[in-house]
């Protein structure tokens, strides 16, 4: 009853922040594999929106529910998300919940440090996708255009692209595929 509500005050305002929760509220309350759309479409809210503590929340929830259906690589890609936000953010406590849930899962809580020759190794496939964009020239709109995703998805993934390959800028996202190549 009180999601109910919540969804209806949620719809009637508009905002894709609150929609955002309203889908992770029903993913919650969703029982095992069906609950995997919800999250995704809360996921796909979050991107339209502008709370990425909340995202990263719904990132955590997702991954942990991907463990228990034993969905192992996707779990592992958003828990990694999860602890990247938690750590940008400097919520300690969340971070440790996602390390947890790393754990759990049998994944190392902290990416596998990358070898001399491939320093992409601890991107994610869409991380990579968007790294490689980027590296390019392409702008986050015109990624986001190309890949059907909002622009804060494509500066999410962005972020999380240069706190696993250790870098600041785009400049050195450049030299470092540049290196690779």
């Amino acid at each position: 009853m009180a999601h109910a509500d919540y969804h209806r005050w949620a719809t009637a305002v508009g905002s894709a922040d609150d929609l955002a929760l309203s889908a992770r509220c029903r993913a919650l309350l969703t029982p095992g594999a069906e609950a995997v759309e919800h999250y995704r479409a809360a996921l796909g809210l979050h991107g339209r929106g502008t709370r990425d503590f909340e995202r990263a929340r719904t990132e955590l929830l997702f991954g942990s529910a991907l463990r228990r259906l034993r969905r192992r690589t996707e779990a592992r890609d958003r828990l990694h998300s999860a602890l990247e936000a938690f750590e940008s953010f400097g919520a300690p406590h969340c971070a440790d919940r996602a390390r947890a849930e790393l754990r759990a899962l049998g994944a190392p809580a902290d990416p596998a440090p990358c070898g001399p020759d491939d320093p992409t190794a601890r991107l994610t496939a869409q991380q990579l996708l968007v790294a490689r964009m980027a590296a390019e020239g392409a702008t986050n709109r015109e990624i986001a255009a190309r890949l059907a995703l909002s622009p804060r998805t494509i500066d999410h993934h962005l972020r999380g692209v240069f706190t696993r390959l250790g870098i600041r800028s785009r400049i050195e996202l450049v030299r470092l595929l540049a290196e690779k190549a």
